[in-house]
């Protein structure tokens, strides 16, 4: 191969992981991204809203603005916009994940994996897109999870801790001994096992949390049948309020 078709490779190797690292892997990562940058938007609006205020008072009661003035105006602005928008969308670190509010946990844990995700080997990317799948069938759930509650710091164990810390566990590996065996198995192969049995206990933590909301709105139907229709299932709507 020529330094050219290497340094074409390499160009191309590049532009691959700067696409990965772009792809979301599900919703919650993404509605979390939308919602910085519309209080972000929010903020330069407000901040530009208070220059116009301020200028148009100056013009009124002090003087005129004036060409000069409408320019300085125009550049103040620019400022605004730069300084209030300027702000970054805060990436989570792996040691924040456990600490997340409970309610932005799924999502910025897939915030996380979107990052770490193109420098996985490809069975565990196909995973990790499958993950997000099921953080996303989480969040719901969490939304209105109590987090008192032991299923809170079992997900949260299970989705802030053993997840993040079996991809760094495997990042922390050199690669040139990611594909030797180690104890019957390579590295990969330890990391793909990994990711099948956390993608299946997080999809069972989300269907179990469903399954709890079911119940309840069951109980919640059969109360209102016992109230409105009586036991005897005789149609309340006959008989007078």
């Amino acid at each position: 191969m020529s330094e050219v078709d290497k340094v074409s490779a390499l160009g191309n190797a590049a532009i691959e992981r700067s696409r990965e690292r772009r792809r979301p892997i599900g919703t919650k990562s993404v509605a979390l991204r939308r919602q910085h940058l519309f209080k972000k938007l929010g903020r330069v609006l407000i901040a530009g809203g208070v220059v116009l205020l301020g200028a148009a008072l100056f013009g009124a009661l002090i003087q005129p603005l004036g060409f000069t003035g409408l320019l300085a105006l125009f550049v103040l602005l620019i400022g605004v916009a730069a300084l209030f928008g300027r702000t970054p969308f805060p990436e989570p670190r792996q040691a924040d994940l456990p600490k997340t509010d409970l309610k932005q946990l799924a999502g910025r844990t897939e915030i996380w994996l979107e990052a770490q995700r193109p420098m996985l080997p490809a069975p565990a990317r196909q995973l990790v897109d499958g993950i997000g799948v099921q953080l996303d069938l989480l969040a719901p759930q969490l939304q209105t999870l109590d987090p008192q509650e032991p299923a809170a710091a079992n997900i949260r164990k299970l989705v802030g801790e053993d997840l993040p810390e079996l991809v760094a566990g495997y990042q922390r590996i050199p690669a040139g001994l990611r594909g030797e065996a180690h104890a019957g198995r390579t590295p990969d192969e330890t990391l793909v096992g990994g990711l099948k049995m956390l993608e299946a206990e997080i999809g069972n933590a989300a269907r179990s949390l469903a399954a709890g909301e079911l119940d309840k709105l069951a109980t919640r139907e059969r109360y209102l049948q016992l109230k409105y229709q009586g036991i005897d299932g005789e149609d309340s709507t006959a008989r007078p309020y």
